[in-house]
């Protein structure tokens, strides 16, 4: 089976192909936000943007905006072209493609939702987002791929949990209530799981073929809503715009 991005980038192109959109003079423009300008104030301190861990990047195809989180970011402008013909071999140029897929989508009608919540949106979508894995799953054992800090403490609040993330100052750390394990642990916690709660942001760093595994999985964030479109992934992200 080929890697989700490599089918991903086929169906991209393919679609801007078809849509015409593909050898126009249209430009797409990225650039890292501030925190203020990605997040406003979520009344903590605690989320991975704040910490400069990772920076939410910003594409504009015509009068839609889509974002993607990534740790390796960088100025972009060119054509849809362009943007098709970059490697994806790094972080970097994977976060270009992304959000421009995002934006792209959004502005064909595909998706919605591709600009991250701000202030209290992260709180409300936890509780959200557990709403929804109990109206479908009923009471389940949840490993979240991830840390986001609403999301960890509204889940633990309610059912058993596990949380793996790749920042070293979290790992082995008990993070709103949840010990926060490494990559080593990911197999394992997947093994134990009755749902897996993914991060978009594991496309972004092409470690998203690692969950689709033919067990329950819900990706939330902004960074995969055109994939998911696409591709036909379960995303749910409430709170975003």
């Amino acid at each position: 089976m080929k890697p989700l991005l490599e089918t991903l980038h086929a169906k991209a192109i393919d679609l801007w192909t078809r849509e015409g959109i593909l050898k126009e003079g249209i430009t797409v423009t990225a650039a890292p936000l501030s925190v203020k300008e990605a997040i406003g104030d979520p009344e903590a301190d605690d989320f991975p943007i704040q910490k400069g861990k990772e920076k939410l990047v910003e594409a504009v195809f015509r009068d839609a905006r889509g974002q993607a989180f990534t740790d390796h970011y960088g100025n972009f402008s060119g054509t849809l072209d362009e943007v098709a013909a970059l490697p994806l071999t790094t972080n970097r140029n994977r976060s270009v493609f992304i959000s421009t897929l995002n934006a792209v989508s959004r502005s064909l009608g595909l998706c919605s939702n591709t600009v991250h919540c701000r202030d209290k949106g992260p709180g409300l979508c936890a509780k959200e987002v557990y709403e929804t894995i109990a109206a479908r799953h009923g009471r389940c054992k949840v490993t979240i791929i991830g840390f986001q800090p609403a999301l960890a403490e509204a889940m633990n609040a309610k059912t058993d949990v596990r949380l793996v993330d790749l920042d070293p100052d979290n790992i082995g750390r008990t993070k709103r209530g949840v010990l926060v394990e490494g990559g080593e642990a990911t197999r394992d916690a997947m093994d134990w799981a009755d749902l897996l709660l993914v991060t978009g942001t594991t496309l972004g760093n092409n470690s998203i073929d690692q969950f689709l595994t033919g067990k329950p999985v819900l990706f939330y964030g902004t960074t995969i809503a055109g994939a998911a479109s696409l591709m036909g992934l379960n995303r749910y992200c409430p709170q975003s715009s």
